[in-house]
């Protein structure tokens, strides 16, 4: 009898030893951009490139067609990303420069998780060639992407 209760005080503490962890299903970062007004969906074609630290660009988003919306990386070191809107009509092809301003919050869940870095949008503003305006609707990025964080809309005669 008193090795079983050995026994049983033994796999007590292993159990309350193991922890279980739930790391989030989706670990990504991204800020959404919805797409607003009369240019919705977007018939143009959609490039979006940045700027990066070796001076090459980098494309996060390739010829995107008939979009409504599109998620796109943040970057972890930076208080300002400067993202490149190419939007290629039929008839033209406009540039626009969009920059935002953002405060980084690393994010620690577990040792057992991936580290992450949530971010807080402080400023936006854009040059005006095909879009119409750009807004913060959610300050916030983070895992969630249940709401945009930018609303976007387009000239409606880009299209």
């Amino acid at each position: 009898m008193r090795k079983v209760t050995v026994l049983l005080l033994i796999g007590c503490a292993v159990l309350a030893a193991c922890s279980t962890v739930d790391c989030p299903l989706n670990n990504t970062v991204m800020a959404t951009y919805k797409l607003t007004g009369s240019a919705v969906p977007l018939s143009a074609t959609l490039t979006v490139s940045t700027a990066r630290p070796d001076g090459n660009d980098s494309v996060l988003l390739n010829q995107a067609q008939q979009v409504d919306s599109f998620s796109l990386p943040m970057s972890y070191s930076h208080p300002e990303d400067v993202l490149y809107f190419e939007v290629q009509g039929t008839a033209q092809t406009l540039k626009d420069t969009v920059r935002i301003q953002k405060t980084d919050n690393p994010h620690f869940e577990s040792v057992d998780c991936s580290p992450a870095m949530f971010h807080t949008i402080t400023g936006v503003s854009s040059t005006n060639h095909a879009i119409e305006s750009i807004e913060i609707n959610n300050p916030n990025v983070s895992y969630d992407t249940s709401k945009a964080q930018f609303l976007l809309t387009f000239k409606s005669n880009i299209n």
